[in-house]
């Protein structure tokens, strides 16, 4: 009897050990891509901390934005360039930046993008061409979630810095799946050069998903 018993103890110390190590594996393949995220957040954290941006990037939707960057650029003249993306009308926007006392020749005007992810997009090459390593984002505080992970990706693959300003807005949180969504289309851009627009009717983007 005792002998049955130890080799059945010796039998089952094997698969107890397989086991362990199999969850041990588990828990690693959990943990490592959680530490990865956690030390890319921090880092860009960092970046956006130190970065000394000379060029303010503003997303088009509301005229509070293109109000909050004019006085930004007033009472801050090392910033160089304002670039508006699909904002007001011209005439207005530069009313606007002449009312604050802020130079046209200090004013960027574009109006290619459709959406979020064109925001980005229709620009990056321009101010990658133009030597900018760092800007000032700015867009509502409700929109800043979705704004900053799309320019995170678009902006960030070529290396340029954001540093997040929200406009103060009543409005609700954007939820998590404009985000994840607008996060795709962004990485799909990054790997294809296509900004995923084309898969819904423009309308759907225009003027609604700023």
């Amino acid at each position: 009897m005792v002998i049955r018993l130890v080799s059945s103890q010796q039998k089952s110390a094997p698969s107890s050990t397989v086991m362990g190590w199999h969850l041990k594996n588990r828990l690693l393949l959990w943990f490592m891509p959680m530490v990865a995220v956690m030390l890319f957040t921090a880092y860009k954290e960092v970046q956006s901390a130190i970065a000394q941006p000379k060029v303010a990037f503003v997303l088009g939707g509301l005229d509070k934005r293109e109000i909050f960057a004019a006085n930004l650029a007033k009472e801050h003249p090392e910033i160089e360039q304002v670039w508006v993306s699909s904002g007001s009308p011209q005439v207005y926007v530069e009313k606007i930046f002449a009312q604050a006392g802020v130079s046209r020749d200090r004013l960027q005007l574009d109006y290619e993008a459709l959406d979020t992810v064109t925001n980005f997009t229709s620009l990056v090459d321009e101010l990658e061409a133009s030597g900018v390593k760092s800007v000032y984002l700015i867009t509502s505080d409700n929109h800043m979630r979705r704004a900053r992970i799309v320019g995170e990706i678009v902006f960030g693959s070529r290396g340029i810095v954001i540093k997040p300003l929200t406009v103060p807005s009543q409005s609700p949180s954007e939820s998590w799946l404009k985000s994840v969504r607008d996060g795709a289309r962004a990485l799909f851009w990054v790997f294809t050069g296509r900004t995923g627009v084309s898969l819904k009717e423009r309308h759907e983007f225009h003027g609604l998903d700023q």
